[in-house]
Parts: structure tokens; C-alpha cells; sequence
């Protein structure tokens, strides 16, 4: 059996002024980018830089809208509604859209971010409401979402083509959602642990949750997160070890 996979990280979550962290190097080691749209970080400075490095990069380049929630990160949850969800998926695809246009590229998927994502998880009318707006934009986007949740379910159900997303850093719940951050089990700090997870995930479709049961998992896309210290190794050391692994990395719209 041939293994593909797509290896994606979020990106541009910083300010113009300020540092990008290692963003330009991690774009040596990853697949597809997700670029921070405004509301939970980023603006249009760095929306700018961040697309330009990707697309010299060949690295697929997605939207990444959140909650409108600069101090929390996008990271504490939020109600809204089905229409507040649409309105502001739209909006944010649309930003990021101009800047990727406007240097000569295409948009290649769309993934939510922290909280909204995590909602979007469970909650059926929030993902349809998700997908609905990126299906009208273009309904040739690949909408990500946690593996098996309600939000592949909902892009599915349009005729969208979605990726399943695994973590490579995150713990996983019984019913297969991602242990919340607020508990201390929540991220896998030790590398080697992390690529154990990832390489299990892709081939034989399982993940450990924290109560040490298996269950299903589909992997067609692994997030690593560029925001650590650490990051740029870890990059380098999921992708190395993918590869050694006899697992091709590739963009998703290279195999879904």
C-alpha cells in the first residue's frame, strides 16, 4: 500500500512589525500553509509576506479564519450563530484571497482555527454554516476538519472535497476529539512520541487516546504548529521521519 499524506502547519500569526517567528523555514518542511486572516491574528502586512513565501515555496496555501478574538488567540469559545459563522468564514477567505490573487496564486483549501474549529467539531449547524461558505465561494476549496468530525461530514454532504486532519502535537478524547488546552495533558512535547502518534495515524489508521484505548482515525492531512520554541526542528523531524517511514509528503490537492 501507498501512503500520501499532506503535512500543514498555521502560519502568519504574527503583526508586520513584528518577528514571523519561523515561519519562512518551516515552509521548507511542510506541504500546505494556513494563513491567519485578521481576526485571530495577522493582518494585511503579514497576509501579504506570508502568501509570497508560500508561493515561492510551492506550498499549497489555505485560509485560516477564526473568531474575532485577538487577546484569546482565537482560542476561547465564542457563541455565535449559524449566519455569524457564514459571515465571517466569508469574510476572512475573501481577505486572504486578494492577497493570494494579487501575487499570481490560487487558493487551495480552507481550514478554521482554535475554538471555531473545535466548535465546528461537534456542532453540526456551525458546520454546515462553515462549509456552506466555502462552498460558495469556491467550491473547488478542500475544506479541512478533524478527522471524522461534523465538519468533513458537512463538506462532504455539499460535494466539497475535504481532508481529514490529524495532530502531531495534540492528545486525543475517547470520542475523538482533541484534548482541550486547558488540561495538562493536552499537547505531546516529546518529539519522538509525536512521531510515533503521526506514523501509526497514517498507516495503520489509530490513534491512543489518553485513556490508552485505540480508535479509528483517518490521517490525509497532519498539523504541526509553528509557534513553539522548538518548532523548526520539529518540522524538520516529522517530515524526515514521514519520508523515512516510506510515507509520501505531498500537497493535498496532489492525491485527494
Amino acid at each position: 500500500m501507498t501512503f500520501k499524506v499532506d503535512l500543514n502547519c498555521d502560519m502568519g500569526e504574527s503583526f508586520g512589525a513584528y518577528t514571523m517567528g519561523h515561519d519562512e523555514d518551516i515552509l521548507d518542511f511542510v506541504t500546505s500553509a494556513n494563513i491567519a486572516c485578521g481576526f485571530h491574528a495577522g493582518d494585511p502586512a503579514t497576509m501579504r509576506k506570508t502568501v509570497k513565501m508560500a508561493l515561492e515555496k510551492n506550498v499549497g496555501i489555505g485560509a485560516h479564519p477564526g473568531l474575532q478574538d485577538l487577546v484569546g488567540f482565537g482560542r476561547r469559545n465564542i457563541s455565535l450563530s449559524p449566519q455569524e459563522a457564514y459571515d465571517l468564514t466569508v469574510y476572512q477567505i475573501g481577505a486572504l484571497s486578494g492577497f493570494v490573487q494579487s501575487q499570481g496564486g490560487k487558493l487551495q483549501h480552507v481550514k478554521a482555527h482554535g475554538a471555531l474549529y473545535n466548535m465546528a467539531a461537534k456542532n453540526a449547524a456551525l458546520s454546515e454554516a462553515i462549509a456552506e461558505a466555502v462552498y460558495d465561494i469556491n467550491p473547488e476549496l478542500i475544506l479541512f476538519g478533524l478527522s471524522g468530525s461534523e465538519l468533513v461530514k458537512a463538506g462532504e454532504k455539499l460535494g466539497l472535497r475535504t481532508a481529514n486532519e490529524v495532530f502531531s502535537d495534540r492528545t486525543y478524547q475517547p470520542d475523538g476529539t482533541l484534548t482541550p488546552r486547558t488540561q495538562p495533558n493536552a499537547l505531546i512535547t516529546d518529539t519522538g512520541t509525536a512521531i510515533n502518534q503521526v506514523i501509526r495515524m497514517v498507516k495503520e489508521q489509530k490513534v491512543a487516546t489518553v485513556e490508552e484505548q485505540d480508535i479509528a482515525i483517518q490521517a490525509e492531512t497532519i498539523c504541526i504548529h509553528g509557534d513553539g520554541v522548538t518548532a523548526l526542528d520539529f518540522a524538520e523531524a516529522i517530515s524526515k521521519s514521514l519520508k523515512d517511514a516510506g510515507i509520501g509528503v505531498m500537497k493535498v490537492e496532489d492525491f485527494l
